[in-house]
């Protein structure tokens, strides 16, 4: 795992290689071990490098035989040894043992259909001296980042967008149109990113920039779509048992293939299904110890620690835990938002970092269970939108009139406890028969369009655009596909980013087998009974694993990542953190109606509602505007008081 930064000046000789310097030494934590550029009259390429493959040979950039054609990349192709012996009987000669080599001879071979050949994770950039061609690549489903400026004179690129601006060309201006999606989702799921004029290289992209053309030319292309792939209707002659040993050999498979190192690696053991599988099957695979990592609050109804403190039991790993308090949970988001270069879309967020520094003080590598509920339909709101859409079509038959009034009744009822009208609220009874209200505002949103009208100077717009381009291009598609088709879209791109950024900013790398490609095909293709079953969801997962873990662990409520925000947020000690939203002088003034925020702070500080998710987007939007506009992060300072003893890691 790498960083990777570059840039190509239309105008030959006049680049500087200590702007590349600058670039690449900005993302030093992605790649503490080894330093490497190359630089010829157009192209700056850049790279700072985490060993893990061929730690001696592995240097980059690399070149090919001839070094007409360099490399810069980030990431693990899984299969390259078979690749590179269908390459090396082609004619190529390797050098080294390292995947990076295989990628550039893989590219001499195919051109931009090499990227066709590779499991793994991945972003990386070659330029052909000869040809003058810049060619781009990220992977399928965005495990590794991509991020590029271009105003067609300077194309630059980067793993971080805080490496781009060190380019002089190159300055950090608020991308105002993405406001209204962030509010409503907490993340932006399109090319655009908070900064103006630096943009996503999307998942399952790649690019192309070619100097030989007048103007020079920026090709992006789609080379992988996962409802390509294993979309068609399955076999319905396939008994349930069929499916469900296909799916324990195909994970066997991915998790096998995912051990490859030559450093230490161990697993983020949460005591969930999805890790708690991952960690046994390594387990049964490895020779040695197996090390797994948790993270808990001090606050034990949101920690599983117990639950992976079980799991480490039953399957024997070498099990080390941390927890984390109020004070350092809040003192470390200036830092963290620094490190995603844009607002953190969870709070879960800041304890994976956590959790990422205890796991670098004894490996390079960790295994993750990400990606499997966007797989197999393993999140509560799922089951809830099956449900809601199948009453609220016959619901539908009541007057609109007597609808809106029942809505309304439940919203201000005095007589129904709080607890029973947030129940019904998110039910077809408390809520619109369509889309945005009953599926988007109702499980995603932390500001509905109609609450960014009032809360916004300049009104809302964009909120649910780019989720909605994704639903309705699969208009045929019955609901659960296109549920889990969108959230693979748009949330689980996000989940990624926070993955990689956390895991890097602990400069260890982090692997996600639920997430190679092959398998998300297969998923694709298992039949939806197998996915939600009654009550059951993730169907087919949990009965292929459980031989492998305790019952109780498998078949337990899933908690998803808790924080105690909420209860946080409430404490006096809060308080001058809230305040800090007030600020005149931070970035919010110039967006929100202060009225409302202070309204909206108010009826949370005293109880009146729960307004967590609202506050932690404006909190995380002010302190992104201090850390990268302002100049003013000094303001967040110990604003939380340190009660609490340092965190404490076993």
């Amino acid at each position: 795992m790498c960083g990777i930064v570059g840039f190509v000046n239309m105008a030959p000789g006049t680049g500087s290689e200590a702007v590349l310097r600058r670039m690449a030494d900005r993302i030093r934590h992605r790649g503490p071990d080894d330093a490497g550029s190359y630089i010829d009259g157009h192209a700056f390429l850049g790279h700072r490098r985490l060993s893990i493959i061929d730690v001696a040979g592995g240097h980059q950039p690399m070149s090919n035989e001839s070094g007409s054609t360099w490399i810069t990349y980030n990431g693990e192709i899984f299969n390259h040894a078979e690749i590179r012996a269908q390459l090396e009987r082609a004619g190529h000669h390797y050098r080294t043992r390292s995947d990076t080599e295989t990628i550039i001879h893989a590219y001499e071979e195919n051109g931009p259909d090499c990227v066709l050949r590779f499991r793994g994770m991945f972003a990386f950039a070659i330029w052909d001296a000869e040809t003058r061609t810049l060619f781009c690549a990220r992977d399928r489903l965005g495990i590794k980042p991509f991020y590029y400026f271009w105003d067609g004179r300077l194309f630059a690129f980067a793993s971080e967008i805080k490496a781009l601006l060190e380019h002089p060309a190159i300055s950090a201006e608020f991308e105002e149109s993405v406001l209204g999606e962030y509010l409503g989702f907490g993340y932006v799921s399109e090319e655009r990113t908070f900064f103006r004029n630096i943009r996503k290289l999307m998942p399952g992209h790649h690019l192309r920039l070619t100097l030989g053309k007048e103007p020079p030319q920026l090709e992006i292309e789609r080379y992988w779509e996962v409802s390509d792939h294993g979309h068609k209707r399955p076999s319905e002659c396939r008994s349930d048992q069929d499916w469900i040993s296909e799916t324990r050999g195909r994970l066997e498979e991915t998790v096998r293939m995912r051990l490859m190192s030559d450093v230490p690696l161990g697993v983020f053991l949460s005591g969930g299904v999805d890790s708690s599988a991952i960690a046994a099957l390594i387990k049964r695979m490895a020779d040695g110890p197996v090390k797994t990592f948790a993270v808990g609050y001090r606050e034990e109804r949101f920690s599983e620690l117990s639950y992976a403190a079980e799991v480490a039991r039953a399957i024997g790993t070498d099990h080390h835990e941390i927890v984390i308090g109020m004070d350092q949970f809040f003192e470390a988001l200036p830092n963290l938002v620094w490190h995603e270069d844009e607002p953190l879309a969870w709070p879960s967020s800041i304890s994976l970092y956590f959790l990422s520094k205890l796991a670098s003080e004894h490996v390079k590598v960790v295994l993750t269970g990400e990606g499997s509920d966007e797989l197999f339909g393993g999140y509560e709101r799922y089951r809830w939108n099956l449900m809601n859409q199948k009453y609220a079509r016959a619901y539908g038959f009541v007057p609109d009139a007597l609808r809106r009034s029942i809505r309304n009744m439940i919203a201000a009822s005095g007589v129904l406890s709080a607890s029973a009208r947030r129940k019904l609220g998110h039910t077809f009874v408390g809520r619109e028969n369509r889309i945005e209200s009953l599926w988007l505002d109702n499980f995603y949103c932390g500001f509905s369009e109609a609450e960014q009208a009032r809360l916004l100077k300049n009104g809302a717009s964009g909120v649910y655009a780019n989720y909605m381009a994704y639903w309705d291009s699969r208009p045929d598609e019955r609901l659960l596909p296109r549920m889990l088709y969108s959230d693979q879209k748009t949330y689980l791109v996000e989940l990624l980013m926070k993955q990689d950024q956390m895991s890097m900013a602990g400069s260890i790398e982090s692997r996600v087998p639920f997430l190679d490609h092959q398998f998300a095909e297969f998923a694709q293709s298992v039949p939806e009974r197998l996915k939600i079953n009654g009550a059951c969801q993730k169907y087919v997962l949990k009965k292929a694993v459980e031989d492998l873990l305790p019952h109780g662990i498998i078949y337990r409520k899933k908690m998803g990542f808790p924080t105690p925000l909420r209860k946080w947020l409430m404490d006096t000690e809060a308080a001058p953190l809230l305040a800090a939203l007030e600020s005149r002088d931070g970035l919010l003034a110039a967006y929100v109606e202060g009225s409302e925020l202070h309204q909206l702070i108010e009826r949370h500080r005293t109880g009146l509602i729960d307004a967590t998710d609202r506050i932690w987007r404006l909190l995380n939007l002010q302190v992104w505007g201090d850390v990268f506009l302002t100049g003013k992060r000094d303001r967040w300072q110990g604003i939380v008081s340190a009660r609490d003893p340092a965190y404490t890691a076993v």
